[in-house]
């Protein structure tokens, strides 16, 4: 397994425009060139950088529309009556975030810590001190490990 290497991708369009002049008997050719950029696909490290500051700020949709792929697998330690063990799809992610910060009445303290980067992973660990409103204040530690491929999150798993 190699190293992941940043890719960088151009993306054009280019329109050619014939026309013919009756006059002349002659077809006449334009082309417009109407745009092109370079996007940077990020490295695993890049994406381990950006995901552990995005939580850090409680930036969670951000990262997560920012950085998962839209095949994205989140995967849980256990089922609960609240979440199910696999969830897939970056809609179905989205919405189970929603649905854990409808059940966090304060967050006390929150830390991420460095991630540690391989390859195509990482992991890094998150502590939370919160209060839920269900079940009253909880501190709780997870260590968070996710894959990357193609410059985007693809998986991530959470343990106890």
């Amino acid at each position: 397994m190699g190293i992941e290497r940043p890719v960088t991708v151009e993306i054009g369009i280019l329109i050619i425009y014939t026309y013919y002049r009756e006059e002349e008997k002659n077809y006449y050719y334009r082309i417009i060139f109407l745009f092109s950029f370079r996007k940077k696909i990020m490295n695993t490290n890049e994406i381990a950088t950006r995901l552990a500051e995005l939580c850090r700020q409680g930036q969670y949709e951000t990262a997560h529309k920012e950085l998962y792929a839209e095949d994205a697998v989140s995967i849980e330690q256990e089922a609960s009556p609240a979440f199910a063990k696999e969830t897939k799809g970056l809609d179905a992610i989205i919405e189970k975030a929603h649905k854990w910060e409808s059940m966090v009445q304060e967050v006390h303290k929150l830390s991420v810590s460095a991630p540690v980067v391989a390859d195509n992973s990482f992991a890094c660990t998150m502590y939370m001190d919160i209060t839920m409103k269900e079940s009253g204040r909880i501190g709780m530690t997870e260590l968070c490990v996710y894959k990357v491929k193609d410059g985007k999150i693809v998986s991530e798993q959470f343990f106890m």
